[in-house]
């Protein structure tokens, strides 16, 4: 009898709403990477002059191997955009660019180390990690915000950032293997924290994101030595540039700066899905064309719909579930950061999403990087928040590429960002709750 009532409540429509859960995710999951998988096939089956981001940094490169100033637009071949990049990348560039073959095979490339990055992207301090999470983190870096997309068609050397930003996550968010002050892998987070700062030399509008290290559950001893490692190995760049190309660090200070006349300019003020120029588009509508407006309108958009909401909840998190011994606010978060170091490095991941999604300077092919700090947080949500990042941050983006809508010049990629975000936020205030529901 028992047997028959087991059947019968397997067999029930209500009996067991964990698989139900299971099979409606799993199909929402693959009518996404359908769609992502489309996406990518659609545009790159178009016979379009794609990769004009390579394009640009091997002229530069060739142009700097030929004893020409790379800054001036006028000394590249066949291209009206600047080269961005401090002048020590064009020696590390060389070898890209040497032969052709990054040219002539480059989305195939780019779309393999594109995959290789959602392999190795961490799981946030598990021993194991499940086939379903690691197909999740794939999907994500495909196709999240469609920062690759941007990528895959530019050619932009953002992949390059992409693959040393997993590198260095995989070296950061490592789970102490016995107390927090022995954890023997801190030299290697040390290396990753490196290497972090390394990748923001390559755009200097994303540095704050090194603050994000202040979350790691380290003594905070030792999460001040990664910042000011990460922070120095950020200005070697610069200091090598400025010490062994004075000449091309000069004219790169006036390309940056938009002072070189009659061509592009790589100022920060520009078409991108940014906050800073959502604020200028509004105060341009407000009949107001006064940049420290503007600013402080940026200013207060990225306070009030991300840095000041991830800071509360994170205070208000660490209070509720720590266990109070007196001492600082600051000192209160330490204690309970080391007491949790999953928690802790999701907080550090969340962390930098919230402050690169703050940038100034937020291009459409930065949208990468982003979507690979979503692909480590997704694994961890539950099914509805998880249903909710997958759409608004993967499918509504593919059918809206997929739909030939132009995205450049819209704050499409921007909201759908910030909507990821809040969801991500908004699951991690209600953590708390549901362990407790999950315990009783």
């Amino acid at each position: 009898m028992s047997d028959v009532t087991d059947a019968a409540r397997w067999l029930g429509p209500s009996a067991d709403p964990a698989a139900g859960r299971r099979t409606w995710l799993a199909c929402l999951i693959a009518l996404t990477a359908l769609f992502v998988l489309g996406n990518l096939a659609n545009y790159a089956r178009l016979d379009l002059n794609y990769g004009w981001d390579l394009h640009v940094n091997c002229a530069a490169v060739d142009a700097h191997a030929r004893g020409l100033d790379p800054y001036f637009v006028k000394n590249l071949k066949v291209t009206t955009l600047s080269y961005p990049y401090l002048p020590v990348t064009l020696d590390v560039f060389r070898p890209l660019c040497t032969g052709g073959f990054l040219a002539g095979h480059y989305m195939a490339v780019y779309f393999v180390l594109a995959v290789l990055c959602g392999l190795l992207l961490p799981a946030l301090g598990r021993t194991r990690t499940r086939a379903r999470d690691v197909a999740l983190q794939v999907l994500c870096t495909l196709g999240a915000f469609v920062g690759f997309e941007w990528v895959h068609v530019s050619g932009n050397f953002a992949i390059l950032s992409g693959v040393l930003t997993t590198i260095a996550s995989m070296l950061l968010l490592r789970a102490p293997a016995g107390g927090a002050s022995e954890d023997p892998s801190f030299a290697l987070r040390l290396a990753g924290a490196a290497l972090l700062g390394l990748v923001t030399s390559f755009k200097l509008v994303f540095f704050p994101v090194l603050a994000a290290l202040y979350f790691l559950p380290l003594p905070r001893g030792r999460k001040l030595v990664l910042i000011a490692a990460a922070a120095f190995s950020f200005v070697v760049p610069i200091l090598i540039s400025r010490l062994l190309y004075p000449d091309l660090f000069a004219t790169w200070l006036l390309a940056i700066a938009g002072q070189i006349p009659n061509q592009h300019s790589v100022n920060l003020v520009e078409v991108n899905p940014s906050l800073l120029l959502l604020a200028q588009s509004l105060m341009d509508h407000a009949g107001s064309d006064s940049k420290p407006a503007v600013f402080a309108t940026y200013a207060l958009a990225a306070l009030a719909l991300v840095l000041v909401p991830f800071a509360l909840s994170v205070l208000r998190v660490a209070a509720d579930r720590s266990v109070r011994e007196g001492g600082s606010r600051l000192l209160q978060l330490d204690r309970w950061l080391m007491d949790h170091p999953r928690a802790a490095m999701r907080i550090t991941v969340l962390a930098m999403f919230a402050l690169y999604l703050s940038s100034p300077r937020l291009k459409e092919y930065a949208f990468f990087e982003l979507a690979l700090y979503a692909a480590v947080l997704v694994v961890d949500l539950p099914a509805r928040a998880l249903a909710a990042v997958l759409t608004v941050g993967l499918l509504i983006p593919a059918l809206i590429s997929l739909a030939g809508t132009a995205l450049e010049g819209t704050f499409i990629l921007l909201i759908v960002a910030l909507m990821c975000f809040w969801i991500l936020l908004l699951d991690f205030r209600a953590e708390p709750k549901r362990l407790e529901m999950e315990g009783a």
